[in-house]
């Protein structure tokens, strides 16, 4: 016997629209959009919470306004960690993140980073003598981590001196990977990257020469499992998830230095 007509054609279109978007598994990796600082941290973190719980958890680490930008513009991703609060509240504003689970989770520091066996540094003026002909920042149109180093130099009275010598990465890890290759002779990095390295040696820089690099997480709307997206990022500020952090350097939320 043939189908009508306009029943099969029904029933191609509840096919066609079934294969849009399948059901969550609880196998599914949910997707975390991760600032580039976190990129050893995080993934300790998502190890942590695998063994605990048995479920996977992928990173993307990148600059965190650029993700914010792909995240507005519809990118899949579970979970938002941004290296500054106000990326947070954007994506939040633009409803592609539910901002009752926004939660702050870190304060990140600055150092400048050389290389081993390179020139020496004490303090951040030291940047503007002659045996740093480059240096390495972030790009702070769009990475915090990249502002914060360029509000140190201005608060320093040194940012007219250094400019000529800056050299922009797209994110903080590629700054850092500047310095290690000797492509710069300094970088200022996140601290929790520089505790990572074994190559150079670093300098903390004064938090007071910045505003405060104030790290928050976001559970995202177009993801495939917003329930183990919020598991994971209440593992992120647990004892456990917290104790992985601050050996890599952070702030612990009203923690100060």
């Amino acid at each position: 016997m043939f189908m009508p007509i306009r029943v099969l054609f029904l029933a191609v279109l509840v096919a066609v629209a079934g294969c849009g978007k399948r059901e969550a598994s609880s196998s599914d990796p949910i997707k975390v959009a991760a600032a580039s600082d976190l990129a050893f941290a995080f993934r300790e973190v998502g190890a942590a919470f695998e063994k605990k719980t048995g479920k996977k958890v992928t990173f993307t680490f990148g600059s965190t306004g650029q993700l914010a930008k792909q995240i507005s513009e519809g990118a899949p991703y579970d979970v938002f960690a941004a290296a500054n609060v106000s990326f947070v509240d954007e994506v939040v504003k633009e409803q592609a993140c539910d901002g009752a689970t926004k939660a702050m989770y870190a304060r990140g520091r600055i150092v400048v980073w050389t290389k081993r066996g390179g020139a020496p540094v004490t303090a951040l003026t030291d940047l503007t003598d002659a045996r740093f002909v480059k240096i390495a920042i972030a790009n702070p149109e769009h990475a915090p981590y990249g502002k914060a180093a360029k509000q140190a130099f201005e608060t320093a009275g040194i940012w007219d001196t250094v400019k000529p010598k800056i050299v922009y990465g797209e994110n903080v890890s590629q700054t850092l990977q500047f310095a290690q290759t000797g492509n710069v002779e300094a970088a200022i990095a996140a601290l929790s990257l520089a505790k990572a390295s074994d190559d150079g040696e670093y300098m903390v820089i004064d938090e007071n020469l910045h505003k405060p690099i104030d790290q928050a997480l976001v559970v995202c709307k177009r993801g495939v499992n917003q329930a183990v997206a919020k598991e994971f990022a209440a593992f992120v500020n647990s004892d456990e998830g917290r104790a992985i952090m601050k050996r890599f350097g952070f702030l612990l939320p009203g923690e100060s230095a």
